[in-house]
């Protein structure tokens, strides 16, 4: 192992903040050191002497790099700030990767020093070396300096346990090059043990089965006649897993003791069924392809070799993704592979397309800023396997950043929320009797389990925790397709599978089945296994070589393309092969692979980033190959498909058979789940203020996350890559982050383009969940209403589900919230829902000093709205104008400027609120009910979709009209929230009326739809 000295790993301001963080925990620390160490680890070197060498250097026959070799490494490692003259000395604390794992930056160093002839290198890795300073003499800074306790402080605060481990020592360091030897498969032996032994291997591998799934492998291996491997259990499970299968969403149901005709994924249908107008795919690719625009596409001309403008078709392709489960466990990692995973979606739509733009939001428990908790702040506690809401709000949207940033794709929409509150418990059986809710009686008595003690009087009901200490983790776009791609080709037998990516590595592990447990049901140390890691760079290489094949046009060399997420190729060879009507035979040692001493089912299964699998003829063969040559982009050759429906996996190492089974049984029909479950009630009261004074009201309000300033979310990410964004989160020339509505163009020729924007209003659904779900999509689309798209029929929404349907009336809020915008209001409003994405295990328990604790998101609806833009240059903004440079500011972009008006054209202007509460002013689920740590009783909602669909079609005319001079809608905080977040964009005050007899809190803090509009 060769040792290389690096810069400063953290600037004087981190390190002043880390020896603040060691204090303010007791330990006795006065200095802290930090700094990048290189280690190397190096093929054994030739045996031949080399006496010009050794004459000289013979330390290096011992490393095996030449002098010249030794100089072009050293400048590769020669970056960052100059090592300070003093440096601290002390106790040396050493942070790596955990050993077995291979960090991202190892993977793009150790490829660069092969780039620059370094071969000879087998890994280089990064660690950081910290000196800590205990003021104490030299002699005593080893271990005995600071007990077990301040040991384990001390390291929580260096490293992150999930991807990181301490050493004492840099010679310890060597056990990250330690490789084992190929570990063989198990098998489970049903044949003699029954159904027990299948039972004991789904604890033990974490496989999360239900027990009708183990029913059914019991029964179809024993009709194969053989013992099922350890590979095939894992590989069932993660195929046929809540996560990849959406069981709860294709389950049949039984609501308070009836049949239910429709499954929840039928009623998401019954919107398409309805209205099909402009969605070119749905339902059955990586993302839903909508008609878009037509205009001169910029690519290189394949025959030239030059870029150039194609005339063509310019289809809109819509994906959301949610990564909740990584992102809990660890923030950056998890984040960032969620929005990697959500651009390879969209790279492999059809036979191949191109990401465009992406959208990202959060939603997490209460922040409790150190030093600034707030008064609803409570602390409730949290397990320990999981980050609390702070750290994934600090480290998550910088994983997500530098992921979009480092693959090229800017992001340009979000939302973040912070939800966690102690509420009523819903513990009786719900009827209806006029508008009240009857209690009639006390069900499953489990409850109490995660009941918690009131704070009221002793008259209140009992309580339990909704909040998001299972994140979620939002995470999509928007991309561009050619016509004639975007349906996948056929698979003939002998065509060649191909993995283009990364290689195999022991990350990410069960995370398919993982993330379908609700956290803490399961084996906690199999939450380490499902971390995962990005390589945003690979991401970038890969998607060169489909872009380089879709520009082939009708040479395109893909015939089928599939992305790898969860369960990894183990889910994805599969799934590529049996959507063709094929079978597959697959070599298990064709798979790239950097862990050695991976067993076959860790080969299979991984879930290692960055990686496509694709069907390719082999006649077309050696044009994807030099296509990859030119892009550096490792790819491999791991199998054929075969006109039998069988999946085979060889492994020349151990000469055996890992897998060798019909697909039938791997992707066929399993079980179909039931589900049952009764309305429960939770009784709630008006919003009751107390003595609260108006200022206070508004301090509290605009300190709330959610409505506070989102500049610290937006500016760490690239905005303007491409060229092709007109609008994105920042407005006007002070740039404030109050736009809700990204706009982008077609190409670069035309003023036609694309929109997003999103909506939700997740606290609502404690007060009612069809309510709330109603509101997600009225949000999405006032937000939307600020680009000039035209018919609401061209609006195409993805539904994000998140849930914990297995707590007693989350179920059937699930179902009357499904049915409320399947059914009712997106059918009224004649729009459809063609993508979308559900995650049903959003519960977290864990035992807090023997007492069991429980905290459950409410039903919580995502929505991302998506259409063609008829007119880029119309967009509207909520910046407020005064003046003729204003209007110009405002109105700007890529392509030109709308005529600026003049200071006589503007004259006085007045702001008009367009109430689609049409003045019920309703708190319940508001911010200002949160702010006061209460649910409140009625919750806004959407009572007419005909005033929704008059709304849009009166801002669509006025702002093609060119009569509105700003937009913004009513949402978070209120109508105090829009007309200031106007006012800061537009460096302007504003006076309010309040029209006499309406209360001052329900009109400033209401959070009914509508928008403001300046004119």
């Amino acid at each position: 192992m060769l040792i290389l000295r690096g810069p400063p790993a953290l600037s004087q301001f981190r390190l002043q903040g880390l020896l603040q963080d060691l204090t303010t925990a007791g330990l006795p620390v006065r200095a802290v050191g930090a700094e990048f160490v290189h280690v190397v680890d190096l093929y054994k070197p030739e045996l031949a002497e080399r006496p010009e060498i050794t004459a000289v250097r013979p330390e290096f026959v011992e490393r095996g790099l030449a002098p010249a070799e030794h100089q072009v490494l050293e400048k590769l490692l020669t970056y960052g700030p100059s090592r300070a003259a003093a440096t601290v000395e002390g106790l040396v604390q050493v942070v790596a990767p955990r050993p077995g794992t291979i960090s991202p930056w190892s993977s793009k160093a150790t490829d660069i020093a092969h780039i620059c002839g370094l071969t000879k290198i087998k890994r280089l890795e990064r660690i950081i070396v910290y000196t800590i300073d205990l003021g104490q003499p030299a002699t005593r800074f080893p271990l005995a300096a600071l007990n077990s306790a301040q040991f384990a402080a001390l390291h929580a605060r260096l490293h992150d346990r999930m991807t990181q481990a301490v050493f004492g020592d840099l010679q310890a360091c060597e056990a990250l090059f330690r490789h084992e030897t190929p570990r063989p498969m198990t098998s489970v032996p049903v044949l003699a043990a029954g159904r027990a032994a299948l039972v004991a291997a789904n604890r033990a591998l974490g496989l999360a089965l239900a027990d009708d799934e183990i029913d059914y492998l019991v029964k179809n291996f024993a009709a194969l006649g053989r013992d099922p491997n350890d590979i095939e259990l894992m590989m069932f499970a993660q195929a046929n897993s809540e996560h990849c299968r959406h069981k709860i969403f294709n389950a049949t149901w039984d609501i308070d003791g009836q049949k239910r005709d429709r499954s929840l994924f039928q009623m998401i249908k019954n919107t398409y069924e309805l209205h099909r107008d402009g969605i070119l795919s749905a339902y059955k690719d990586n993302a839903a392809v909508l008609t878009g625009t037509h205009g001169g596409r910029f690519y290189v001309d394949p025959g030239t070799g030059q870029y150039a403008a194609h005339d063509e078709d310019i289809h809109l392709l819509c994906k959301v993704e949610t990564h909740n489960h990584p992102t809990a466990i660890s923030p950056f990692p998890g984040a960032a592979t969620g929005s990697g995973g959500e651009i390879r979606d969209e790279g492999a739509t059809g036979r191949g397309s191109k990401p465009k733009a992406g959208l990202t939001g959060f939603t997490v428990s209460n922040l409790k800023l150190p030093g600034a908790v707030q008064p609803w702040e409570k602390e409730n506690g949290k397990p320990g396997r999981i980050v609390s809401a702070l750290d994934i709000m600090i480290e998550g949207p910088l994983g997500g950043a530098a992921f979009n940033n480092e693959f090229g794709r800017p992001c340009i929409n979000g939302y973040f929320r912070t939800y966690e509150q102690e509420v009523p418990a819903a513990t009786h059986v719900a009827e209806v009797s006029g508008d009240k809710w009857q209690v009639t009686g006390e069900v499953n008595p489990t409850v109490s389990e995660t009941r918690h003690a009131t704070r009221s009087t002793r008259h209140s009901p009992a309580t339990e925790l909704r909040g998001y200490h299972k994140p979620i983790m939002v995470a999509g776009g928007i991309g561009n397709i050619k016509a004639d791609h975007i349906k996948k080709g056929a698979i003939n037998p002998g065509d060649q599978i191909v993995v283009l990516g990364g290689p195999a590595m022991l990350i990410g592990l069960g995370g398919g089945a993982a993330s379908s447990l609700a956290s803490g049901t399961g084996n906690e140390n199999l939450d380490f296994a499902s971390v995962q890691r990005d390589n945003a760079e690979i991401q970038r290489r890969c998607q060169e070589v489909i872009d380089r094949c879709w520009a082939l046009g009708a040479e395109n060399p893909i015939a089928f393309i599939h992305d790898v997420g969860a369960g990894g190729i183990s889910n994805a060879l599969p799934e590529l092969v049996n959507d063709a009507g094929r079978g597959g035979r697959f070599h298990l040692r064709a798979i790239p692979n950097d862990e050695p001493g991976m067993s076959p089912l860790e080969i299979w299964c991984n879930e290692s980033q960055e990686r496509y699998v694709l069907a390719i003829p082999a006649a077309r063969l050696d044009t994807f190959k030099n296509l990859c040559a030119r892009e550096r982009c490792p790819f491999a050759v791991v199998g054929e498909a075969t006109a039998e429906k069988q999946l085979v996996l060889d492994d020349s190492h151990f000469k055996n058979t890992p897998i060798d089974l019909p697909l039938e049984v791997l992707l066929g029909k399993p079980p179909r789940m039931h589900r049952s479950d009764r309305s429960l009630a939770r009784p709630l009261a008006p919003l009751s203020l107390g003595d609260l004074s108006l200022a206070d009201a508004v301090r509290r309000v605009l300190s709330h996350p959610t409505v506070a300033d989102k500049t610290f979310l937006i500016s760490i990410g690239d905005r303007t890559l491409g060229g092709l964004i007109c609008r994105d989160q920042m407005v006007g020339p002070w740039q404030v982050p109050v736009a809700d509505c990204a706009v982008t163009a077609a190409t670069y020729d035309v003023y036609t383009g694309e929109a997003m924007a999103m909506g939700e209003r997740t606290p609502v659904a404690v007060n009612d969940a069809a309510a709330s779900a109603r509101l997600a999509v009225g949000e999405a689309l006032t937000n939307l209403a600020a680009a000039q798209i035209g018919d609401l029929g061209k609006v195409n929404l993805s539904a994000n589900w998140m849930a914990a349907p297995a707590i007693p009336g989350d179920g059937a809020d699930l179902y009357a919230a499904v049915q409320a915008v399947g059914m009712e209001l997106c059918p009224a409003l004649g729009i459809t829902i063609p993508v979308g994405k559900d995650s049903m295990s959003m519960s977290t328990a864990w035992n807090d000093g023997g007492k069991n604790k429980r905290i459950t998101a409410p039903i919580s609806l995502i929505v991302s709205a998506f259409a063609p833009v008829t007119d880029i240059r119309l967009s509207l903004t909520p910046q407020l104008q005064y003046d003729s440079s204003a209007v110009g500011a405002s109105l700007d972009d890529a392509r030109g400027r709308r005529p600026a008006a003049s200071l006589q054209e503007i004259g006085d202007t007045v702001l008009l609120l367009i109430d689609l509460g049409r003045g019920k002013n309703r708190l319940g689920g508001s911010i200002l009910a949160q702010v006061v740590s209460q649910t409140g009783e009625d919750p806004p909602d959407v009572d007419s979709a005909t005033d929704l669909k008059n709304f849009w079609n009166a801002i669509q005319q006025l702002g093609r009209e060119k009569k509105i001079l700003a937009y913004h809608d009513r949402s978070d905080g209120g109508l105090f929230a829009t007309v200031v977040e106007m006012a800061f964009a537009g460096h302007v005050g504003v006076d309010l009326e309040i029209p006499a007899g309406h209360n001052a809190f329900a009109a400033l803090f209401s959070e009914e739809l509508g928008a403001v509009i300046q004119v």
